[in-house]
């Protein structure tokens, strides 16, 4: 409403096209519009290798009708007299004003926060109750109250190697000593990339198929049991099994309902491809049963895909429904085909009726950009949500293009939804573009995760090798990079960062278990020059942790107990001691050096003079009382904004 006080209603970018486009603003608080007088439009980048002048014709659309208008300004008036009050209120208490406090709240009727916090401020600030304050804290904690906070919290990846037991006896067949894999160890898969990997959440299982090790495709097939870490081979070759034949590129999907596999798809070199090769075969794998079944010799004779690799695939168990989407489909040399179309073709989005046996397309690949277009790519992530029943598709690449779009489609109302274009000014918080990112979803925390690995730049790829992941929170519509490592890995030959976490890769496969929240990471290439047939078999879980329930209890606990004592040893230096060894070691993290460090200086205040303990700016004013409000307003952090007293301080607002 005045140009001094401007808030960001949107940041975006345009098109470098003559083509109208449309932004919506941010326009509403709480459900509730509110009103705006001044807009200030802020060129992100109006200079570049490429500059030239441009003209813009803008055109703000909004709403003036006075009827609409004049009850938005008197809610917004309202809405700032309400948080200026709150402001004051807080101020007073937190300055121990009383008769001011008490006769602002009595005359104007308006809530300070919710009545739960004024209680606990009664019990902590006002009569120094701590165990009826940790009361409060546990009851807050068990009720969810913390949620809010947890959520909000960053991830801190943990990965760790997994080393597997090995099989005492033999594996699941009688192991040929002459089958071994080609590094000597039967007892878990070799070095490969291009391999496919599921996993069976009910059963913690990761199943691996398929691969190739640098310089021929596998057709072996294993299980991992997490709880026995342990790999066992289920098939040394499938194809003897009336299974797929060895491949790499393919894709498998599971249905943890039914526990079936599924695989579709393979590359195959240029020099083997003819007529009879490039028939897309489609094959179940029955788990309980351990039977291959061939679903169709063909699935582009039965309506569905061509040939194809590095397309994805999803599975729906709730509808028994498969989606496949993308990949590049395979042609013969020299065909007719080939020859007039020089341009590589992409498989549209099918849909596979698992009951009937049927395949239906679902959109065709497009190279038009229209509302209800996909075009299809390699190399992408594709992810089914369980819960909203919608595909997310993101990134991939085409011929020479790397594609950074990001959209979504509604499997049941058949509608595509573009969340991102992939053209906006925000390239610092999308993942980078490149052929090596691995995407989870976890429906019941509304996430996607992206893993990348290895920049899109072939040529400078020894340089710019990084790992990095990125959490994009479906419901904020907004991308996180949880860490990112830049890896020197000239400067740094130790093997210090192989052992802490894995060295950035492409055609490795990551698989989620959204039960247990684990990532589980196999194989890949490291795309190292100097050694080409190189690839690689380490295996990895990735944890993301963020503060637990009972952690922030116990953190609040220890916050309180370290007030407590403090206090104490002001007074009655004997009894703190006792306390300190007795109550408040009990809720120290020893794990957490920082921590047990500040637990182990606490007992220097027993030997402070009372006047060391003044924090600043409060030397008229009771300072157990100031000290206790400290706590309060560090307790209060925990709690849901729609809770708390407002964020600010009144003090803030004075400038020099």
């Amino acid at each position: 409403m005045s140009e001094e006080n401007m808030t960001e209603l949107l940041s975006s970018g345009l098109k470098n096209d003559y083509n109208k486009e449309t932004f919506t603003l941010k326009h509403k608080i709480d459900e509730q519009m509110f009103p705006c007088r001044f807009v200030k439009i802020v060129p992100l980048m109006s200079w570049g290798p490429s500059f030239n002048f441009s003209i813009w014709y803008i055109e703000l659309h909004g709403i003036e009708d006075p009827d609409v208008v004049q009850p938005c300004l008197n809610w917004y008036s309202k809405y700032r007299e309400q948080e200026a009050i709150r402001l004051c209120l807080k101020h007073f208490r937190q300055h121990n004003y009383t008769e001011a406090f008490e006769s602002l709240q009595k005359k104007t009727r308006i809530a300070l926060e919710h009545p739960m916090l004024t209680h606990l401020h009664d019990r902590l600030v006002l009569q120094g109750d701590f165990d009826a304050c940790e009361e409060l804290i546990d009851k807050a904690v068990r009720d969810g109250l913390f949620n809010q906070y947890i959520s909000q919290q960053e991830y801190k990846p943990r990965w760790s190697q997994i080393i597997p037991k090995c099989n005492k006896g033999t594996s699941a067949q009688e192991i040929n000593r002459d089958d071994m894999n080609s590094d000597g160890d039967d007892n878990r898969p070799g070095m490969r990339g291009g391999h496919q990997m599921v996993i069976d959440v009910q059963t913690e299982t990761v199943y691996l198929f398929g691969g190739w090790d640098g310089t021929q495709d596998l057709a072996d097939f294993w299980a991992y049991s997490v709880q026995e870490n342990q790999w066992a081979c289920i098939s040394r070759d499938t194809e003897k099994e009336s299974g797929p034949s060895a491949r790499s590129c393919h894709k498998m999907c599971i249905d943890s309902q039914r526990r079936q596999i599924y695989t579709l798809g393979r590359y195959l070199d240029s020099s083997v491809r003819n007529s009879k090769s490039l028939k897309s075969d489609f094959y179940r794998y029955d788990i309980d049963a351990n039977t291959w079944m061939l679903l169709s010799e063909d699935t582009s004779a039965d309506g569905g895909p061509k040939l194809v690799f590095d397309h994805q695939m999803c599975m729906d168990s709730e509808k028994h429904m498969i989606y496949t989407f993308g990949g590049r489909i395979l042609t013969c040399n020299g065909s007719v085909e080939d020859s007039r179309t020089s341009e590589p073709q992409f498989s549209g989005l099918y849909a596979y009726h698992c009951q009937a046996g049927t395949w239906s397309l679902l959109r065709e690949d497009s190279c038009n950009a229209g509302p209800e277009d996909v075009q299809s790519r390699i190399g992408h992530c594709m992810l089914f949500h369980t819960r909203n029943r919608c595909l997310y598709v993101f990134g991939g690449q085409r011929s020479k293009t790397y594609l950074n779009d990001f959209f979504s489609y509604d499997v049941d109302g058949d509608h595509v939804e573009i969340i991102s274009d992939g053209t906006k000014k925000d390239s610092g918080m999308v993942p980078m573009t490149g052929f090596t990112q691995r995407a989870t979803i976890d429906p019941e925390l509304n996430e996607i995760h992206v893993l990348s690995g290895l920049s899109k730049d072939k040529d400078k790829r020894e340089e710019n090798v990084r790992n990095s992941f990125w959490i994009y929170d479906i419901a904020r519509n907004n991308w996180s990079c949880v860490y990112k490592n830049d890896q020197a890995v000239k400067e740094n030959p130790s093997k210090a960062l192989q052992e802490e976490e894995p060295c950035p890769r492409f055609a490795h496969q990551l698989v989620y278990d959204e039960m247990h929240k684990v990532h589980y990471l196999f194989g890949g290439n490291p795309g190292k020059s100097c050694s080409p047939k190189m690839r690689l078999d380490d295996f990895w879980s990735l944890k993301l942790c963020r503060p637990s329930k009972e952690y922030l209890l116990r953190h609040c606990r220890y916050l309180i107990r370290k007030y407590r004592f403090e206090e104490k040893a002001q007074s009655e230096p004997l009894s703190a001691l006792k306390y300190l060894q007795n109550d408040l070691s009990l809720t120290v993290d020893h794990t957490d050096p920082d921590e047990t460090k500040e637990f182990q200086l606490l007992p220097s205040a027993l030997f402070k003079s009372s006047s060391e303990f003044i924090p600043l700016g409060f030397s008229d004013v009771d300072q157990t009382y100031a000290q206790r409000t400290q706590l309060f307003d560090t307790l209060v952090n925990f709690f849901p904004d729609s809770m708390t007293p407002p964020k600010g301080n009144l003090v803030d607002l004075i400038t020099l």
